[in-house]
């Protein structure tokens, strides 16, 4: 079935799907794990349309290409055209919040870097962007320090609050609309704490919002 947005009630979004506007690196905890050093600047990347898939069906991970990584992160829907907004401006444009698998091929992505090339190949792949059902925007108290979890079967992998970015929610938000224009239905993906790993068939995947709000997911 092709991807929708949805609300956690079950209701579709009229919006059509855009892009999805990524961070690299914008938790120090991650960027430590990985040995990365500080960007000076957001290090922004786009995932197509065609990378989004639910959380519904069973994920696929591409075969014959290394390791696929999980990163959670707290996914933004954008509700309004927003081009070189402030932050007060991303905020009131904001239409849900959700969960999403930023799935990274790492064995790829580190042959990339080594190479000085894009990261296309390991982050922008057909299904590469899980995502979940919005909850509206009044459902967290504060986006910009809200709890994100991922347990893989049973077991508590990556675990953070978004009040630890080193780029908050809606600055975040203002600083891409400058560099890309928004659009309703297009998405943002806000960075990944510490924790990622690799994917294995057969997980069971348990993404926490807020401690209030679960979704599930499958690896095929």
């Amino acid at each position: 079935m092709d991807y929708r947005h949805r609300f956690v009630d079950g209701s579709t979004i009229d919006w059509p799907l855009g892009k999805v506007v990524c961070i690299g690196r914008n938790y120090l905890d991650h960027i430590r794990e990985l040995g990365n050093a500080v960007p000076e600047a957001p290090l922004l990347f786009i995932k197509p349309a065609t990378a989004v898939v639910g959380l519904d069906a069973p994920l696929r991970l591409p075969a014959g290409l290394g390791e696929c990584h999980h990163e959670l992160e707290l996914a933004v829907l954008i509700g309004a055209r927003l081009s070189g907004a402030d932050a007060a401006q991303a905020r009131a444009a904001v239409a849900g919040y959700g969960l999403a698998l930023d799935l990274t091929l790492r064995d790829v992505q580190a042959k990339l870097k080594a190479a000085g090339q894009p990261w296309e190949r390991a982050k922008a792949f057909d299904g590469a962007c899980p995502l979940s059902p919005f909850v509206p925007p009044t459902a967290l108290a504060d986006p910009e320090a809200t709890e994100i979890e991922l347990r893989i079967n049973g077991e508590r992998r990556q675990h953070g609050s978004t009040a630890q970015m080193m780029h908050p929610v809606f600055a975040l938000i203002a600083h891409m609309s400058g560099v890309f224009t928004l659009l309703p239905g297009d998405v943002v993906l806000t960075g990944t704490p510490a924790g990622v790993g690799p994917l294995a068939s057969g997980d069971a995947l348990e993404l926490r919002l807020a401690g209030r709000f679960t979704f599930t997911a499958s690896v095929a």
